[in-house]
């Protein structure tokens, strides 16, 4: 193992307090930048003492990089990123120990770093039985830093910020469910002095509901995989949580059987055809029915039902499929003529990232002896509302707990009785009225008009396109990928972090939803320093291939969400028109070409001819032309679309008529 530490450009970032965008013009411009030293071609890695050599050299090193240095010497403690998460699970037991006996560590550190190293394990060991089987091969350097970092943080904030800069280095790796989805389950089900999350990943459930409930006596965790269920223990015991995490798989090797509790909540896996069907076919949890095979989600939610006690709740964020899936009718059924199921409640897309279809969350309660079961179950469609759906959510809940029925446009009670047919579809939208623009006189004339207009814009934008004339193709040109001009630097991709904090702040956040419908961010959230921000002139490409879209960024400032890329050209070398040009073209061919739904666009891969500035501006401005022809074109079927609503529903209003 190598005792230099490896840094990546977001790192790099962090170290000299500056964007990413910085590193990368420092890594094209300077000779004497470091070279790589690993990763690969789209992430490399490189050695932290050379560039901190470079950037001191340069004047660009941050005062304060005590934190980051930590960080890094914990990547260093790890054989490879692989077991980056035990190094994190050692770092936490140690500061465990460091909480429980700091006087015995103090003795400790002032002798040699041999002694240190051959004492530590069991001191730690003495404290705490969450020291990881793999341990660092000199973990001396990583715990003093990590005495350092306390003195400066406090204990729990040393690992919850080191927990957290592993989190967003191994997004794509972990799932984690965004704080405001986490907080609206929890407060749809709580409170609760006893909570179970029966598939607790990093512990994001457990650790809210420590800080969110008032005299919480119990949090139970599992986690199917042993270093993210220590993970988990740590950051919890170093919260003070009165928390109990077993490794396994809930549903085929309970931790907890036999044991209830007030609230069962978690985001179970979705989809997963290996839980245990032919195993579990006669096991007691299924008092609604066996789950089918293919219907995973209906065992995890049964597995929570017989986890509460009577009158307990179980609140689990579900993909939309589980409440219309053929297989799965039969138990739907049970849950409502049982009184088990209370609310479907749909999220707005985005809401969770990396999904490519807006989730929802069901609310159960366990029916107590002798109860009558209610006779109706709220159904909540928060899709039109992104940046308030906990408060559309809560408050549609809360009402309907107090017997109220506001019959809003987000949500309604449906009767029991009307569900139970062949289909039991338990989908909120479809209960719930089709949103249209209120109806006032004049509103058909007025979008008659605007019909009018856009069609003379579309003549007007075709005519433009006159300047195109047909002509022989040309076999002579040489051809270049996305990928080869970023290497040789003539320009820079990004691809955007799956994880954007919406809701949470007033940054706009660019959507994927929103690259897709040609519209401006329509929603917002807080900004990290990880996040890629918009510049005028870069091009935002849809890495969805079903959902092929590429725009040339009039103006800057907004988060690039989950599901796009950046492409950022140097103008004086490339015609960003040009490049986004043969970008929708690459994207048109990965459509045709995908067969699945998740089927990704390789925008590296994108192929362009190789011509000069001039060739390329007057490409650029044949794409640029027909981009504004699709543009019209949309614009005027929706104003056709409008202009025929409004028509049909003010004939039938009366509020119009045919002139005499």
């Amino acid at each position: 193992m190598s005792n230099d530490a490896t840094v990546t450009a977001a790192d790099i970032a962090r170290l000299a307090a500056v964007g990413r965008a910085a590193v990368s013009n420092w890594r094209r411009r300077h000779d004497d930048f470091p070279q790589p030293v690993g990763g690969t071609a789209v992430s490399p890695t490189f050695s932290l003492a050379e560039v901190e050599a470079w950037l001191r050299g340069q004047g660009k090193l941050a005062d304060s990089p005590v934190r980051e240095r930590v960080w890094q010497t914990l990547r260093g403690a790890a054989y490879g990123d692989v077991e980056l998460a035990d190094v994190l699970t050692f770092a936490g037991a140690f500061l465990l120990y460091l909480r429980a006996d700091p006087g015995h560590w103090r003795d400790l550190s002032s002798a040699p770093d041999e002694k240190i190293a051959e004492a530590l394990p069991g001191a730690v060991r003495a404290h705490t039985d969450l020291l990881p089987d793999a341990l660092p091969a000199d973990p001396v350097p990583l715990v003093r830093a990590l005495s350092q970092l306390v003195d400066e943080l406090g204990v729990a904030e040393t690992f919850e910020f080191l927990r957290t800069r592993y989190l967003e280095h191994h997004s794509r790796r972990v799932y984690l469910t965004p704080e405001p989805v986490v907080r609206l389950m929890l407060d749809l089900g709580g409170p609760a002095r006893t909570l179970l999350d029966p598939a607790c990943g990093t512990g994001a459930y457990l650790g809210m509901a420590n800080d969110r409930f008032k005299d919480v006596e119990e949090l139970l965790g599992q986690e199917i995989d042993d270093t993210t269920a220590r993970m988990s223990a740590v950051q919890l015991a170093l919260r003070g949580a009165p928390a109990e995490i077993h490794s396994g798989d809930s549903l085929l090797a309970d931790a907890f059987t036999g044991r209830t509790v007030d609230l069962v909540v978690t985001n179970p896996p979705f989809n997963d055809r290996g839980w245990g069907y032919e195993q579990l076919t006669g096991d007691p949890r299924w008092e609604y029915g066996l789950p089918p095979r293919m219907e995973s989600e209906l065992a995890w939610l049964q597995h929570g039902l017989a986890h509460v006690r009577p009158g307990g709740a179980v609140v689990m964020l579900m993909p939309p499929a589980v409440a219309n899936r053929r297989s799965g009718r039969r138990v739907r059924a049970e849950l409502l003529r049982r009184g088990a199921l209370r609310a479907v409640i749909g999220l707005p897309a985005g809401a969770v990232p990396n999904m490519a279809v807006a989730l929802t969350v069901w609310v159960l309660r366990r029916p107590s002896p002798g109860d009558q079961p209610p006779d109706d179950v709220l159904m909540v469609d928060t899709s039109a509302d992104p940046a308030d759906f906990e408060k559309v959510a809560l408050n549609a809940w809360r009402k309907y707990l107090k017997g109220k029925d506001d019959g809003t446009d987000s949500s309604v009670v449906v009767r029991i009785i009307d569900l139970l047919d062949d289909e039991v579809d338990l989908t909120p939208a479809r209960y719930l009225p089709q949103r249209s623009a209120p109806t006032s006189e004049g509103s058909f004339t007025v979008a008659r008009e605007l019909l009018s207009a856009k069609a003379e814009e579309l003549q007007r934008t075709a005519a433009e396109l006159s300047f195109l004339t047909q002509s022989e193709a040309r076999d002579d040109v040489p051809m270049t990928t996305i990928g080869e001009l970023a290497k040789a630097g003539v320009l820079e991709v990004w691809r955007a972090s799956g994880k954007v904090n919406i809701g949470e702040g007033n940054d706009p956040v660019l959507t994927l939803e929103d690259l897709v419908e040609h519209r401006k961010p329509t929603l917002t959230a807080a900004a990290t320093q990880d996040d890629l921000r918009l510049a005028t002139g870069d091009i935002v490409v849809s890495l969805a291939a079903r959902h092929p879209a590429v725009r040339v960024m009039t103006e800057g400032g907004a988060i690039t969400g989950p599901g796009l890329a950046i492409v950022r050209v140097d103008p004086s070398r490339s015609d960003p028109d040009f490049v986004a040009g043969w970008l929708l073209l690459g994207a048109h061919g990965a459509r045709l070409r995908s067969s699945t739904s998740s089927a990704r666009y390789d925008v590296r891969r994108a192929r362009l001819p190789r011509l000069t500035l001039d060739e390329q501006a007057e490409l650029g401005r044949a794409f640029s032309k027909l981009c504004a022809l699709q543009t019209a074109l949309r614009e005027t079927y929706d104003a056709g679309i409008d202009a025929v609503r409004l028509g049909l529903e003010e004939l039938g209003a009366g509020t119009l008529r045919p002139s005499r």
